[in-house]
């Protein structure tokens, strides 16, 4: 795995500029860039609370499941979809 430099990871980041949004917290970053992937930004304010309470595999799984799904209609749907599946797996497992 090879790391990128700074400045080459900021000018990868698209911002908002129409809306000031104030981003202080690294899951709520990562929060809005999952909003943006999953073309979702109506409901940035889940995937805070999802960002912020729920494991981080869990999400990642689920994100990377919804980006192979390339004839999906909805993707936040399905997202919500994969993330409650993975929730009631682990919790069955335990």
């Amino acid at each position: 795995m090879a790391f990128s430099g700074l400045g080459k990871i900021l000018s990868t980041y698209k911002v908002d500029e129409d809306k000031q949004r104030r981003i202080s917290r690294e899951w709520q970053d990562y929060a809005y860039r999952l909003a943006l992937e999953l073309s979702d930004k109506s409901h940035t304010s889940l995937y805070m609370r999802l960002a912020k309470n729920t494991p981080r595999p869990i999400l990642e799984e689920a994100r990377m499941f919804v980006k192979g799904a390339v004839n999906a209609k909805n993707k936040g749907r399905l997202f919500m979809w994969k993330v409650k599946e993975l929730k009631d797996r682990d919790t069955v497992t335990q």
